[in-house]
């Protein structure tokens, strides 16, 4: 992933929207492509209709997503969509906004509690349980997981290493993430990256939810 391993960031606030434009920003290249896009206010990329699906991951402002026979879904920071296929789909925006865009194809697993076209919190989709560390596989295939946890105040994972590489959305709460022998606090709205071998931990300083996009080459 073309993100610096190991520092705490948003990704909402290093991808502004420049006036009057939609920015694209490539960090993976792999099969299941990952994205940040920054649409400006009043700005619209058209529909087009694609052989896959999008998970599109709004980080900040709101999103309208919208298609035929007047198919529009409107999303929110936190809030996220898994796009139709083979119909006309385009994104627009009336005050702004930074999402992520991650590819899924037809053939890959996905959970049963998530609708394609329709908008889900992912924050919602786990609960918190006392003393327990609760995960739901959205998204998966041979080179791509997708994952939302829930983590209990106190509960954690001791330190390992991912085969792959991961993003974090931290999405509820705060926890600490021990990475390569530092620690970093991170709260709801903020990112970081484990580099594939990295080791790394993670302790949840109060309830603490995140979603985990793990890549493998």
């Amino acid at each position: 992933m073309k993100e610096i391993a190991g520092e705490v960031f948003s990704i909402a606030k290093e991808n502004k929207p420049v006036a009057g434009c939609t920015v694209s920003k490539s960090i993976y290249d792999g099969k299941n492509y990952i994205t940040y896009f920054s649409l400006a206010p009043e700005t619209d990329i058209s529909a087009e209709i694609f052989p896959y699906h999008k998970l599109i991951i709004v980080a900040e402002g709101c999103l309208e997503v919208y298609g035929t026979e007047n198919y529009q879904r409107k999303l929110n920071a936190k809030e996220g969509i898994l796009t139709p296929t083979d119909t006309p789909i385009g994104m627009r925006t009336v005050e702004g906004v930074v999402y992520t865009e991650i590819s899924v194809g037809k053939e890959d697993y996905m959970n049963n509690a998530i609708g394609a076209g329709e908008v889900f919190r992912l924050a919602e989709l786990v609960p918190y349980q006392e003393g327990k560390i609760i995960n739901m596989d959205v998204v998966h295939n041979d080179k791509m997981k997708f994952v939302v946890m829930s983590f209990d105040q106190g509960t954690g994972l001791s330190e390992h290493a991912a085969p792959g590489e991961a993003l974090i959305f931290a999405l509820d709460g705060e926890g600490v993430i021990g990475y390569e022998g530092k620690e970093h606090k991170i709260r709801a709205g903020e990112n970081f990256h484990f580099a594939k071998g990295g080791l790394h931990s993670l302790k949840a300083t109060e309830r603490f939810k995140m979603a985990l996009l793990l890549t493998l080459v």
